[in-house]
């Protein structure tokens, strides 16, 4: 009985690790899909931890850096996502980071229906920085607990550009259910306050679609909160 109680606790536990989705390129910090990672993290499909303790990058962004992928500004690229759990979609965003996590630009928003499909196309802005960074895929579930999922990978953005000014008027990353006093609500569809100029609407969502959930706007930090108003106007 209790070796039947372990294989049945054993088979819940695996079948938990393998659910949900992850990003499988550009590898993500830790990813077992990257053969030369020697500490892969075999969870990597699960949501942040609710407290925030592992926000942002589920707390790998300050691994030492070594480069997945090189992006030119201005280009169009594409990421992939791998798993068996989609929560019936939701919304997901794609960022860039130059200071190691601390804050985040979103470059691409997909609102609703996200990630009901595995590949998703991305703009790196024309104007971004020359440098390393961390490009990060962010999803919230439609249904389900409440939670947020996070990966992130060290890339290299080759630009003429040196400067910051035009990344930091890009919006912050959307951040909520990591005990920063922003919760999304089940069922309803995640619309991003300021998605950004880059934007993409699936089941159902539209530029017109009401914010939700609607938050205090603040900065996409672990200790601050989100929210505001929504100013797309336009499908890509």
């Amino acid at each position: 009985m209790r070796a039947s109680t372990f294989t049945l606790y054993a088979l819940c536990a695996a079948g938990s690790a393998m659910a949900h989705m992850e990003m499988q390129w550009p590898y993500a910090l830790r990813s077992k899909f990257n053969k030369e990672n020697t500490n892969p993290d075999w969870s990597m499909t699960g949501p942040l931890n609710p407290s925030g303790a592992d926000f942002p990058c589920k707390g790998y962004h300050k691994d030492p850096f070594k480069s997945v992928a090189t992006y030119e500004a201005g280009q169009e690229y594409n990421l992939t996502l791998a798993g068996n759990t989609r929560h019936d979609g939701g919304s997901c965003q794609v960022s860039l980071s130059y200071d190691n996590g601390k804050t985040f630009k979103v470059i691409n928003s997909y609102l609703g229906g996200c990630p009901m499909k595995d590949t998703y196309n991305f703009n790196i802005p024309a104007n971004a920085p020359a440098g390393k960074a961390l490009l990060a895929w962010s999803w919230f579930n439609l249904v389900g607990n409440r939670e947020m999922y996070m990966n992130c990978a060290q890339v290299t953005v080759d630009s003429k550009s040196t400067s910051t000014t035009q990344l930091d008027s890009l919006p912050d990353m959307f951040v909520a259910n990591v005990g920063n006093g922003c919760t999304t609500v089940e069922g309803q569809d995640i619309v991003f306050d300021d998605p950004g100029k880059q934007v993409q609407y699936a089941d159902g969502v539209t530029a017109q679609t009401q914010v939700s959930p609607k938050c205090p706007k603040k900065s996409a930090k672990r200790s601050e909160k989100c929210g505001g108003t929504h100013s797309a106007k336009f499908r890509v």
